[in-house]
């Protein structure tokens, strides 16, 4: 059982379909039929969502020709920061390759591996169904399955019964509860807030060729305010103006339109002028990076998985949630496909842990530039800590024009690549070379 269709759940369970003979994915929204729609499960979808290069090898992976897919129905590949127009905290980006990702629609990517994975005889849905906690098997350090009601109905519960359930409820999930609830020690939580907002809205994209997909104008600590330009299906643009503090954008039309003519460079707010806006602007607060750390606790039950932002959820700002639940994805289909069902089950201690892994990079890097933020609430780093962060400084500004360390900070930020690769002695020197 996989409790939340999101990205996560739904790539869990067809990962899993694999070697189980059922799987049943339950789902508290009532999902859309057929066409990509918003659903409340689902906030930060009206905000902007990339999946990188490496999400996007995997997804491929997991589904094979998804991606072709998603472009055919209006997503975009983006080569970053070539066909990106980019303001990085120091400069423009000229001159120089990075890598790509994938701009579409939360509603029309969901929707697009809902198809494909609902197709499936052996995965069913049963959605508009909440999950209100464990079952506690009777043998001691065990779970068998949910408790559950309808949403809509009668408040009554009913019991659904698994060899395993994967918790994959997202921002919003109550594991850590249910884990109380079973004896379990609570798990340690570690948070790092900076306070970030995003302000979103979509516009009709403008007719017309330029030298430009998408564009992002990056704040810095002594002008926190940001803003990006998303190309997404339907012949539209995302933009979400982001700020910091009491740099938060607001919602209200003329306010918003200020906030994006005050950005670092004029551009975003001349590409806007040309565009016809296609709805108001929505906020969105919830922005803290998170890692509830289950893969530490101990006398972890059999037969559970925590897994997606149900485990660890960053700053959306980067892009990075949706290619680490891929990844997850990829690492479930490894194991279960290796071990079979009832080994995975009885090891669920090790599978937690690894899947535990995959946020690792992402979490460095999101956490990293976080703290770099006045009034960012949660651990601050130590003088390692701050020497790293200049030298990750001195990193970006360097790839800005330079061809060599632009391919390498760009394979970090995709996850292609692990960040301690930005400190091998090539690209160490070229940086330093350059702040002479």
């Amino acid at each position: 059982m996989v409790v939340g269709a999101g990205l996560a759940g739904l790539l869990a369970a067809h990962a899993l379909a694999r070697r189980f003979e059922c799987v049943t994915v339950v789902e508290r929204d009532t999902l859309p039929d057929g066409t990509p729609a918003f659903r409340a499960g689902v906030p930060q979808s009206r905000h902007a969502h990339i999946l990188w290069s490496r999400g996007l090898r995997a997804l491929n992976e997991l589904l094979p020709d998804v991606v072709t897919e998603i472009e055919t129905a209006g997503g975009t590949v983006v080569e970053a920061p070539e066909r990106m127009r980019w303001l990085s905290p120091a400069q423009w980006f000229t001159g120089v390759s990075g890598s790509h990702y994938l701009s579409a629609s939360r509603e029309l990517l969901e929707s697009t591996l809902r198809r494909r994975i609902f197709g499936q005889s052996s995965i069913v849905l049963m959605d508009g169904h909440e999950v209100t906690g464990l079952l506690q098997a009777p043998r001691a350090g065990a779970v068998e399955g949910v408790r559950l009601r309808e949403r809509g109905g009668h408040g009554q519960e009913s019991t659904l019964r698994a060899e395993l359930v994967v918790i994959a409820a997202g921002r919003g999930s109550r594991a850590a509860q249910w884990l109380l609830q079973l004896g379990c020690p609570t798990p340690a939580v570690e948070r790092i807030d900076a306070h970030l907002g995003y302000s979103s809205r979509y516009y009709r994209r403008p007719a017309g060729e330029s030298h430009w997909k998408a564009m992002y104008l990056q704040g810095n600590p002594g002008a926190p305010r940001s803003g990006v330009i998303l190309p997404i299906d339907g012949g539209r643009w995302l933009v979400t103006l982001i700020g910091q503090g009491e740099h938060r954008p607001p919602v209200e039309e003329k306010a918003w339109l200020a906030f994006a003519s005050s950005l670092r460079s004029e551009e975003l707010s001349q590409a806007l002028a040309g565009a016809e806006p296609l709805s108001d602007a929505v906020a969105f607060r919830a922005t803290a990076n998170e890692w509830t750390h289950f893969e530490q606790v101990k006398r972890w039950p059999t037969g559970l998985l925590v897994i997606g932002d149900a485990l660890c959820r960053f700053n959306p700002v980067y892009g990075h949630g949706m290619t680490v639940a891929a990844l997850q994805a990829e690492v479930i289909r490894d194991q279960v496909s290796a071990r079979g069902a009832v080994e995975f089950t009885a090891r669920a201690s090790q599978m937690q842990k690894a899947v535990a892994k995959c946020p690792s990079a992402a979490w460095a890097i999101a956490t990293g530039e976080d703290c770099r933020y006045p009034g960012t609430d949660g651990p601050k780093p130590g003088r390692l800590g701050r020497i790293q962060q200049n030298y990750m400084g001195r990193v970006l500004a360097a790839a800005n024009t330079d061809p060599v360390i632009a391919e390498a900070f760009f394979a970090v930020l995709s996850l292609d690549r692990r960040p301690e690769t930005l400190l091998a002695p090539r690209i160490a020197a070229r940086v330093g070379r350059r702040r002479t």
